[in-house]
Parts: C-alpha cells; sequence; structure tokens
C-alpha cells in the first residue's frame, strides 16, 4: 500500500459482494476514504465493511450498467471528494448460460451489459477526473475463463474476454497521463454464493476473496506503476 500525508480516495464498485467488501476492507485499512457503490443502497449500508461517514466515506445505490445512474453516483462523489486516485470495478455477473447455438439474446445482453458494457459506463464518469490530474489507477475485476470458452457459458467468457479487451484499450489511450489500467482475473472466488452452488467443489483450491483484495491493492500501488493494460491470473490451487 501506498503511504502518503492525503488519504487515497477510492472508487469500488459492486462494494456489497464478497470480494467488494473485502476490497473496501483492505483499502479502510490503510486509512483512504471510500465511496462505495452498489445496485441497492440497503444492501450496501447492511453488508459494507464501513458505514456512511459525513464528508469521509460515501455508500450510494447505481447501476452500473447505467450512464446517467452512474453519472448521479460520479457527481456525487466528485463533488464530495474533489478527485479519486483510485477506481476498483468489481460489479459483474456470472450465470451458466444456454448452449451457445441456442444462446438467447437476454442471455447475451445481460452478461455483456454486466460485465463489459458496465466498465465503459463507470470509467467515463471517473477518467475525465483522472486526466486532469495526470494520474490514477483503475482496476476491474475480469476471470481466468476470459482466456478461452466452456459449454454453457458462451455469454459469460466472451464477456469477460471483452472486459479485458476494454481494459487493454483504455490502457492505451490513458496510460502517457499517469493513469494504470489493469485488471484481477481470478478463477473460482471462494464466496458464500460460489459455495452454494458448488456444495461438493474442493474450496481449498479456490481463491478467497482477500488474496484476490491483496492483488487489486497491489495493482493500485506505486509498485504496480510500470504496469499497463495487463489481467493478473489468481490461479489459486485449480
Amino acid at each position: 500500500m501506498d503511504s502518503s500525508a492525503s488519504p487515497r480516495r477510492v472508487v469500488v464498485t459492486g462494494a456489497a459482494g464478497a470480494l467488494g467488501r473485502a476490497v473496501a476492507s483492505a483499502f479502510a485499512d490503510e486509512g483512504a476514504r471510500l465511496a462505495l457503490i452498489d445496485r441497492e443502497a440497503e444492501a450496501l449500508r447492511a453488508h459494507a465493511p464501513v458505514a456512511q461517514a459525513a464528508d469521509w466515506h460515501l455508500l450510494l445505490g447505481a447501476d452500473v450498467t447505467s450512464p446517467d445512474s452512474m453519472a448521479d453516483a460520479a457527481r456525487t462523489i466528485l463533488d464530495a471528494f474533489g478527485g479519486i486516485e483510485v477506481l476498483v470495478h468489481v460489479a459483474g455477473g456470472f450465470e451458466m448460460g444456454e448452449p451457445t447455438h441456442a444462446l438467447s439474446r437476454a442471455s447475451w445482453l445481460r452478461m455483456m451489459d454486466l460485465n463489459a458494457w458496465s466498465l465503459v459506463a463507470v470509467t467515463q464518469h471517473f477518467i475525465p477526473a483522472m486526466l486532469a490530474q495526470h494520474a490514477g489507477k483503475v482496476v476491474a475485476v475480469s476471470a481466468r475463463g476470459a482466456a478461452g470458452g466452456a459449454a454453457a457459458m458462451g455469454a459469460y467468457c466472451a464477456s469477460k474476454s471483452a472486459l479485458q479487451r476494454l481494459v487493454e484499450s483504455l490502457s492505451h489511450e490513458v496510460r502517457q497521463a499517469g493513469i494504470n489500467v489493469n485488471s484481477i482475473a481470478p478463477s473460482i472466488l471462494d464466496t458464500p454464493a460460489n459455495r452454494r452452488v458448488m456444495p461438493h467443489a474442493d474450496t481449498a483450491a479456490w481463491v478467497s476473496t482477500a488474496a484476490a483484495a491483496r492483488a487489486v491493492a497491489f495493482l493500485a500501488s506505486d509498485g504496480a506503476q510500470a504496469i499497463h493494460g495487463q489481467h493478473l491470473v489468481l490461479d489459486g490451487l485449480s
């Protein structure tokens, strides 16, 4: 983690989920000032590792697939914080789908919106502020599955692959301005949801949310200053 006189200002999307909470906790432990975003404000208030505090932490309900919703959230954050140093885009989604030849457009659009378009909807409101200060870190959460297809997961794998291409493209566009854009690409995260749907799996082989949060923290640190447009694969023991 970086150490400086002024606390870093950090935005985390998907902050009510298991990984989002772990990421927020990691930055809270370093004394960062947090703006936490999740679709449902009540779920966020119930599960976030920090509470809303006047002139310090912000907890906001917003739809990361909606530019209008994100514009409102970003305006609130930037008005309160004056700028941000770190944006961590955790929000996304997973679902098993139909075979590729029978894939529904609804499934395709749902995965593409959640996992790819959301990066555009979120960054379009924060990248200009980073460009103005000539510095910033953007870390997205991709997946190891972005590297190839899998049965009944065509839309999901394609959407995470699209996310990686967007990360790479954005990185090329802003690196000269001092902004680092990268992602982590975990295999299976050890979350309550994954344990419920895979009750007989060997969870010892999965990636803990704490380990994933540490990887995010590294990519958001000065130690990653020379890393641009990369996807840090977190294999666990799988």
